[in-house]
């Protein structure tokens, strides 16, 4: 395994970040494909003897399940000092109108909530899964500003938003001498490449580590074209996500083939190599629903790229609409879910 800074902090995470919202009892959420206690416990003792550090989870992942899960298992099987532990806040986790967003209110509600579930006393990295567009900035980054300094968090992250939100929040919390985002969380792979106009370059100036979501694309990137297995298989974003730009897509994921034969190494291999060629990523959230899976994730940590390899996977990309996160620009909708 190999380990980079966490951003501009000092702490080292593992080059993957193991996405835990495969974790999960499948009657706990809206998830069937989700791993139950048995197997996720042996996907985490897999990946921690791989080397890997770093846990992605969220309090609404299963309903609360995965956080549970997830905290049952490094409780038994590691050292907390030695595991970097994230989750996040901001969905809709119960029907009462605060129980969502990020009010002062709901955020210190929901720290302790998720850790009563990971059984911690702390998590590392605490994160805004979305924008927020009702309350205002304020209000958030005091908020967590007070989760860090309690000691309930060590570092803060923000999750998918356009760029002019992240520098408000950042620029709000330097102005009130508050702490700021050590990370960005966001949609970003060879078929969705937006982030690459103004949130990475933002990211990089400011010292900023970005931890790209949907690595494989929903799958796209490590399957045959059209070819649906497993999660993908009954995922609603399979399809809406990778809109626009068809044709671009198919000679990508063409491309990626191509190199992957040539490598003789997975589709997904190469997908997630591409990434260590990308300045200021930090580690991209691998989620995975097999010992095979993790074992291809990890091994690809070691595969390096070609200038010109790179090149012929980035060529034919074709500029689409944002997306991943929808939810966070419609005020409409927030307002009507307060009100249900």
């Amino acid at each position: 395994m190999r380990y980079v800074p966490l951003g501009a902090t000092g702490t080292k995470v593992s080059r993957i970040a193991l996405g835990c919202m495969s974790f999960g009892e499948p009657d706990r959420g809206p998830h069937p494909w989700t791993l139950g206690e048995d197997a996720s416990r042996e996907v985490i003792r897999a990946a921690l003897d791989t080397g890997a550090n770093f846990f992605d989870t969220s309090n609404v992942y299963s309903s609360g399940s995965s956080e549970e899960i997830v905290g049952r298992a490094l409780a038994d099987l590691a050292s907390r000092d030695q595991v970097v532990l994230a989750t996040k806040v901001f969905h809709a986790t119960g029907p009462g109108v605060n129980d969502v967003e990020l009010s002062r209110k709901a955020i210190m509600a929901e720290i302790d909530k998720s850790l009563r579930r990971l059984r911690t006393d702390y998590v590392d990295l605490y994160q805004i899964h979305r924008w927020d567009p009702e309350t205002p900035i304020e209000e958030t980054m005091e908020a967590l500003h007070d989760v860090v300094k309690s000691g309930k968090a060590r570092y803060i992250g923000a999750s998918s938003m356009f760029a002019w939100q992240f520098a408000k929040a950042q620029y709000t919390a330097d102005l009130h001498g508050w702490t700021r985002f050590a990370t960005m969380q966001h949609h970003y792979n060879l078929l969705y490449r937006e982030e690459e106009r103004e949130m990475l370059p933002f990211c990089r100036d400011q010292g900023v580590g970005t931890l790209p979501w949907s690595p494989l694309a929903r799958g796209h990137l490590a399957n045959l074209p059209g070819e649906r297995t497993g999660r993908a298989a009954g995922d609603p974003l399979f399809d809406r996500l990778y809109t626009g730009s068809e044709a671009a897509d198919r000679e990508i994921i063409d491309r990626v083939g191509r190199i992957a034969e040539a490598r003789a190494v997975s589709r997904a291999q190469v997908a997630l190599a591409w990434f260590w060629r990308k300045t200021g990523v930090t580690a991209p959230i691998v989620g995975v629903e097999s010992l095979a899976q993790l074992a291809e994730a990890v091994e690809a940590v070691d595969l390096d790229l070609s200038d010109d390899e790179t090149a012929l996977l980035e060529a034919p990309y074709a500029p689409r609409p944002v997306a991943g996160f929808e939810d966070s620009r419609r005020r409409p909708a927030m307002a009507s879910r307060r009100n249900r």
